[in-house]
């Protein structure tokens, strides 16, 4: 642990929050820069709506979201219509605060009218989703999925998922919403962090009791039943490539503002937690996503009011230590390189894999003295096994053995490239980013100034009699002052049109110079144009430079 920063080089650095936890020199991080922001209820929710209205029907499994303060006026005008249209429709919404996390400031409405004005709405930028009503139940209680997906790169873009997961249940059994128990909480947020602090909240001593159990076990029982497992894996694989899709556009933004192309520098990974609900049909449907998902193992044990100790947790041992154990199998750069069969870091792994555990604790723990000093004891744990080990190990195998023969089979599972084929025509918005990218013009910024937004309307050759340079200036200062006026955007600082704010202005583009009637394919005829014309530049400059 080096928690004032390590100079010299490292294979894997492995931080706690973020990608600039320490400066990093070469090897692999297990962040990317900007993830924390990318999966911001607002960004995601941005991201979603974006790929909804290109490919409808194919992002349904993400709830219907507005964003306040921005469209709190639509949000409220929408619920009007709609209900004087079915005057049967009885909706309930939820309403996340933005930068809220374990469940707080969460709370559901029946109204729009209900929503908390205490203060001002803008310091306090929030998702209004509305509320999904009819879970699928086991044991009459409300549960959610937590999967461990690995974002192993971002070019080429790579993606596992941890084959098992977990299920965290609520401790009251459910009930519709109704005026009455909105305020439940241990009923309707299925939140871990939330639900522990109920008297009805059970620590499991097993995989498949308690309130908090193993995916797996869910689905067997679910199979019992006579479900189509298969079928749901597939949704919620689908689900998670068309997520990390969506996503991957800004995070290239910010990968190439820390890393840019032909600079040396780290390579990125990230465990993300995917947080999703299961419908009463087994539809999966998207909660959110998080950056950095709890890897602890343990929990605390009430033995005496006011006095706790830490308890092992078999639920989060069996699901979290296999998910780093074969993200660091996955990402390990000594792999192709290993010839001999001298004691190695996987060597360890292999000997004691229950360590791991401890110390992946360890690191991850920082926060406070008390989480140092148990990372410490782990850390010393660890080391005495080590040695203990290697005094009992007299002579050296006869026949030197693969470190991965003796590992347990992978849990995680790659779902990207391998299904490449039916997702490649929603990378649509990627190919968007990359001509954003690529006249940004100054390294190191996130943000399209009018130079560069110039350049690219007369680079791509999009002016002509009926869109003249003047509208495309106007076209840019009125999009980009409305995004800069958005609470969320006032946070960067810096002026500047960003990703979401171009991608406005290039469906404006495309909707005045196609009439085709679908939007993804106005999209895909201007992007195909703009990647043609910057060819063709290209190669008529290196005939120039030839020359």
């Amino acid at each position: 642990q080096f928690p004032l920063g390590r100079r010299l080089p490292c294979d894997i650095y492995w931080h706690g929050v973020s990608f600039h936890d320490n400066n990093i020199f070469s090897g692999q991080v297990n962040k990317f820069p900007g993830m924390t922001e990318t999966v911001r209820k607002i960004t995601l929710s941005r991201a979603m709506k974006t790929m909804q209205d290109l490919f409808p029907g194919e992002f349904n499994f993400y709830p219907q979201s507005w964003i306040l303060p921005e469209e709190l006026s639509v949000f409220v005008e929408e619920v009007r219509t709609r209900k004087d249209s079915d005057p049967s429709w009885k909706p309930t919404f939820i309403v996340k605060p933005d930068g809220g996390c374990q469940g707080d400031g969460i709370y559901l409405i029946k109204d729009p009218g209900d929503i908390r004005l205490t203060g001002s709405i803008p310091s306090r930028p929030a998702v209004v989703q509305e509320y999904l009503r009819q879970p699928l139940l086991v044991d009459e209680l409300k549960f959610d999925i937590r999967l461990y997906v690995l974002l192993k790169s971002l070019e080429p873009l790579e993606i596992y998922i941890a084959k098992e997961g977990l299920c965290r249940f609520c401790t009251e059994p459910y009930q519709e919403p109704t005026v009455k128990n909105l305020h439940q909480v241990f009923m309707h947020l299925t939140n871990y962090s939330l639900n522990i602090h109920s008297g009805n909240f059970i620590h499991s001593d097993s995989v498949n009791t308690g309130s908090k159990r193993t995916f797996s076990s869910i689905l067997c029982r679910l199979s019992s039943k006579g479900a189509d497992v298969k079928r749901l894996w597939s949704d919620i694989i689908s689900l998670v490539i068309k997520t990390v899709i969506a996503l991957t556009p800004e995070l290239k933004v910010y990968y190439q503002s820390d890393i840019p192309a032909g600079k040396p520098g780290p390579t990125c990974f990230q465990i993300l937690g995917f947080d999703i609900l299961l419908m009463q049909d087994l539809t999966p449907m998207l909660l959110e996503v998080n950056a950095n998902p709890s890897m602890r193992i343990e929990h605390e044990k009430e033995l005496s009011p006011g006095v706790f100790q830490t308890v092992p947790s078999p639920v989060d041992e069996e699901v979290k230590v296999a998910v780093i154990r074969d993200t660091l199998r996955l990402v390990d750069p000594q792999k192709k390189k290993r010839k001999d069969s001298h004691l190695s870091f996987h060597t360890y792994l292999l000997i004691f894999p229950a360590q791991l555990q401890s110390l992946h604790a360890g690191i991850a723990g920082m926060k406070d003295k008390q989480h140092k000093h148990h990372s410490l004891k782990l850390s010393l744990k660890l080391c005495q096994s080590l040695e203990q080990a290697r005094e009992a190990s007299e002579e050296p195998p006869a026949t030197p053995r693969s470190p991965e023969a003796a590992l347990p089979s992978p849990c995680l599972k790659q779902v990207f490239p391998k299904y490449a084929t039916q997702f490649s025509h929603l990378l649509l918005v990627d190919r968007v980013a990359s001509l954003f990218i690529r006249f940004l013009g100054v390294r190191g910024t996130t943000k399209l100034g009018p130079t560069g937004f110039r350049t690219f309307i007369r680079n791509c050759r999009l002016s002509n009699s009926n869109f003249s340079m003047a509208a495309a200036d106007i076209l840019y200062i009125d999009i980009t002052r409305r995004w800069n006026s958005m609470a969320i955007e006032k946070e960067s600082g810096s002026p500047g049109m960003c990703l979401q704010a171009f991608m406005e202005a290039f469906f404006c583009l495309a909707e005045k110079k196609y009439k085709s009637p679908k939007l993804h394919e106005k999209v895909s005829l201007l992007t195909q144009l703009c990647e043609s014309r910057l060819a063709a530049l290209h190669r008529k400059r290196l005939v120039w430079g030839c020359g």
